[in-house]
């Protein structure tokens, strides 16, 4: 993996207003239930994943784009107050993405996203990042973009000698180009089964899956297993990291939460393993509160639990 002077994060992704409706068990087609609440907040893997990486401590920048309807000024706001630098967010005329999420008693979750201004994004939007001169040593992307922009970011970041990582989600039939513009791949078990064909059902089945995604260009491949911990696979070994144990209470964000921190811990400096073991934490601190942004822990939140599974387990 590469790097470069700076010390910071490139998120080139969506930004969407979240709906999030919460009730006892998710509804059957055509029923309707009563719920229990209700959130609007900063949604979007993208944004997610900028806000993670904010507050893991890395200076974060996007690229996106919003609307101008009334959702628009709620998600500037809650990147800017993250602490992401929004130099590189456009206002697009018409709407703000969105996602309408729907989440059930034990934290487990179904979501539509609509991607609507997100779809503006474009390559000459992606082009500024990276020539105002100041380069970050990571690029975080995701698929809730138009395919091909993602891969265009990831190209131009690995030209630019940055540590590229792709969140692959949602899941979809990528270019077989893709994977050689790509240092780290982040599928969760479902996410790799689909690109793989092959099913993820354990560690074993975790770690064929990220052999796949080495076979094909990838420098590492990690595996997120969600309460049985990740997989990391490499050219060169298998290693398997334990999930820190949790009560769940909303999944939302939970790998957008791993992702930001994976990336911001690179980003200053430190190795993969110390990366890892901090988007674990991040990932498991995420699933305790509800909603996307506003579970995304802080730094301060995710040593406190390393220091603690550290201690346990000593």
């Amino acid at each position: 993996m590469n790097s470069t002077s700076s010390s910071g994060v490139l998120v080139v992704g969506s930004a969407t207003a979240d709906l999030t409706t919460f009730s006892d068990r998710l509804p059957k087609p055509g029923e309707t239930i009563l719920g229990d609440d209700f959130t609007l907040v900063l949604g979007g893997k993208g944004a997610n994943q900028a806000v993670a990486a904010a507050l893991a401590g890395a200076p974060v920048r996007m690229v996106a784009c919003i609307g101008t309807d009334l959702f628009a000024g709620m998600v500037a706001e809650g990147l800017s107050s993250a602490g992401v630098d929004l130099s590189l967010l456009r206002r697009i005329p018409g709407p703000t993405g969105i996602a309408h999420i729907r989440v059930d008693g034990s934290g487990e979750n179904d979501i539509v996203i609509v991607p609507l201004a997100n779809s503006a994004l474009s390559e000459e939007q992606i082009d500024e990042a990276f020539a105002d001169g100041r380069p970050a040593p990571v690029l975080l992307t995701q698929l809730e973009i138009p395919i091909p922009l993602a891969t265009y970011a990831l190209r131009r970041a690995r030209e630019s000698g940055m540590t590229t990582i792709l969140d692959p989600a949602p899941a979809a039939h990528l270019p077989e180009d893709i994977w050689t513009l790509i240092d780290i791949v982040v599928p969760n078990e479902s996410e790799a089964e689909f690109i793989t064909g092959i099913p993820v059902i354990d560690a074993a089945s975790a770690a064929d899956a990220g052999r796949w995604f080495v076979q094909h260009g990838v420098t590492s491949a990690l595996i997120t297993l969600a309460g049985a911990g990740a997989v990391l696979v490499t050219a060169d070994a298998v290693e398997r990291f334990a999930a820190i144990p949790v009560q769940p209470v909303d999944t939302t964000a939970a790998g957008d939460a791993f992702a930001g921190y994976l990336g911001a811990t690179l980003a200053l400096g430190a190795s993969l393993e110390t990366a890892i073991a901090s988007a674990m934490a991040a990932g498991a601190l995420a699933v305790t509160k509800r909603g996307a942004s506003p579970s995304i822990p802080t730094r301060g939140e995710v040593d406190a639990m390393l220091a603690r599974s550290s201690a346990a387990t000593g």
